[in-house]
């Protein structure tokens, strides 16, 4: 199994899925029914013992709790990220509404998280029948993640954090670098959202088109219009308690669903790195 080998299973899984539809049973309305989710992923190749991966142990990054790649799997030659843009009808819709999230970009985030797991669930069965050890980092039962401060919780001082990061991985395996709002920009912008597997299969590495975390972010501001809860600044980026409380909000009125998705959407970056940018 190669690159495109995973490349092909991975697009004919997000193509062919019932699951990357929103069924009428579940729509929130009619408009939605049968709305796609994500178009074909972009896929990001790292060494399992890339440098980075140990750089993100420092308490300035992410802190000592980050699992490697080998401390999740300790033969693991390769992670693979993936990233799958949403569709432009959840983009449009969540353009359109300017303050509370869209009824295609709650369902994009719900449902589309839901597709993310079983696309990386695929991949792993595919890897492993071909006779590859593997593992998904947030299905492991050594994944935790702390949304906000939780005295409730294991680990009660680590905020905002958790022992892999999709986010992360995906910036060593060459898909992109970070914006003002902390997400993701790729050759498909940062409206989508993001998967990764490890796996003891040796693929070589992904070269990656930039050198520093910030290289595809203009700084042009437009998601710190965005925000309608003000969660952004262009000299600190984004505050998480702010964002978190506003998605809070949104549960409250949108439950079991919640999402916002404002600084991804109508920004430079939706769908695309934006121009001026530190691109090789």
């Amino acid at each position: 199994m190669n690159k495109q080998d995973l490349i092909k299973i991975a697009s004919d899984f997000v193509e062919n899925s019932k699951d990357n539809y929103v069924s009428n049973e579940i729509a929130i309305s009619e408009s939605v029914a049968g709305m796609k989710i994500f178009e074909a992923p972009i896929l990001g190749f790292a060494a399992s013992d890339d440098e980075y991966f140990t750089l993100f142990k420092e308490p300035t990054v992410i802190g000592e709790h980050f699992l490697r790649p080998k401390e999740w799997l300790p033969q693991s030659k390769s992670v693979i990220s993936f990233f799958l843009p949403f569709s432009e009808v959840v983009k449009k819709g969540n353009r359109c509404e300017k303050v509370w999230p869209s009824e295609e970009w709650l369902h994009g985030r719900i449902e589309g998280q839901a597709f993310i797991n079983k696309l990386c669930i695929y991949l792993k069965s595919e890897l492993i029948n071909a006779g590859y050890k593997t593992l998904v980092p947030t299905q492991d039962e050594r994944f935790w993640s702390n949304a906000a401060l939780n005295n409730n919780s294991q680990h009660p001082k680590a905020t905002f954090t958790s022992t892999w990061s999709e986010r992360h991985a995906a910036f060593v395996g060459g898909l992109g670098t970070f914006g003002l709002s902390k997400g993701l920009i790729t050759s498909k912008g940062m409206s989508g959202r993001i998967g990764s597997i490890i796996t003891e299969l040796y693929l070589s590495p992904r070269k990656r088109e930039y050198e520093n975390i910030y290289d595809y972010c203009s700084r042009c501001g437009a998601c710190v219009k965005k925000c309608p809860a003000n969660a952004i600044t262009i000299d600190k980026g984004k505050n998480h308690i702010i964002c978190s409380d506003f998605l809070d909000k949104t549960y409250e009125k949108y439950k079991p669903r919640y999402g916002c998705g404002k600084c991804q959407t109508g920004v430079p970056c939706e769908s695309s790195i934006p121009r001026h940018c530190n691109v090789k």
